[in-house]
């Protein structure tokens, strides 16, 4: 019976933690006898074995430390504070698991909780894309990856945002007991197995919302013209901005350069094509300013995660 450990802290969101507890602490028709060992461990709280949670409600556990250090998964929920250290007692507990063979597993920002272990630095780690940028800013040595639903090295995973927790989460059943199981369990949760494509199908492409501001003008302005081969100098230019003080504002503002910004507006129009038209995907690639259909394809793949007419096919199913 493989078991997890499940870090509870003060302050924690809630829903990250009722996931796992949906799914590796209930028992189900669909679950072998030899299921899952759930602990719900309180690490670095005031209380002794007594957690809160968003100051929402308090649970009491008589698990700590101790059985996270021996679990053979230790599951790490979002962070109470995404500006703040994890406590001291989490991040020495977590070393040590992992010294010991455990494999550690972050839901949403709980990444930040990875980080602060040292354990991402040099790989690549993923978050709720919201939080992307500041995972990156204060810890420049875990390559953030915000497209994607989860990372797998194996001995350590991280996974996106909010309802990711239950594709990371089906993942480690898939992983430890069987597609057919984790099949059978997703059909239980009413949720997809595996969902095609990452966290880039939801990532909104962010605009400043005050309509006097210039960068909200200019937005607006290449939104409408996507289908144009247009270039920074052309965005620096329409702005009455240099390019490197049209850089940084694009940055404060939206959390990305005016390159990704136009690509991620380009594919959003595209899946809005492919979901809407009948129009053939070399005609969808003009429409939207991604080039030829080969770089269409290439382009859409790499940001959304499956190819256009997969999309287009997927799309139309769910509508059917």
């Amino acid at each position: 019976m493989p078991s997890i450990a499940v870090a509870v802290t003060d302050g924690l969101p809630f829903f990250e933690l009722a996931i796992p507890c949906h799914i590796f602490g209930d028992d189900r028709i669909e679950t072998p006898e030899d299921w899952y060992e759930l602990k719900l461990c309180a690490v670095g709280t005031e209380r002794d074995g007594l957690a809160g949670s968003m100051h929402w409600f308090s649970a009491r556990t008589p698990y700590g430390a101790e059985e996270l250090v021996t679990a053979d998964t230790v599951l790490v929920p979002g962070a109470a504070d995404v500006h703040g250290d994890p406590p001291g007692e989490l991040t020495e507990a977590l070393r040590t698991a992992h010294r010991r063979g455990a494999r550690l597993v972050s839901l949403c920002s709980g990444a930040f909780t990875l980080a602060a272990t040292g354990l991402l630095d040099g790989r690549a780690a993923t978050t709720h894309w919201r939080y992307a940028p500041l995972l990156a800013e204060r810890y420049p040595a875990v390559r953030v990856e915000p497209s994607v639903l989860y990372v797998d090295h194996g001995d350590v995973v991280t996974g996106a945002g909010s309802t990711a927790s239950i594709d990371v989460c089906l993942h480690l059943v898939r992983e430890d007991f069987g597609m057919e199981t984790a099949n059978a369990v997703a059909r239980q949760l009413v949720a997809p197995a595996h969902r095609p494509g990452g966290q880039a199908q939801f990532i909104e492409a962010p605009l400043p919302g005050r309509v006097d501001d210039p960068l909200a003008r200019l937005l607006e302005w290449a939104a409408g013209r996507l289908h144009e081969p247009l270039t920074v100098a052309d965005l620096a230019r329409r702005a009455r901005m240099s390019p490197r003080t049209l850089a940084r504002r694009f940055q404060a503002a939206t959390g990305t350069t005016p390159m990704q910004w136009l690509q991620v507006q380009r594919v959003a129009r595209a899946r809005e094509l492919l979901e809407n038209s009948d129009e053939s995907v070399d005609r969808v690639a003009e429409l939207c300013g991604l080039g030829t259909a080969a770089n269409f394809r290439r382009r859409f793949a790499g940001v959304v995660g499956v190819a256009p007419s997969e999309y287009r096919r997927a799309f139309r199913r769910r509508a059917s």
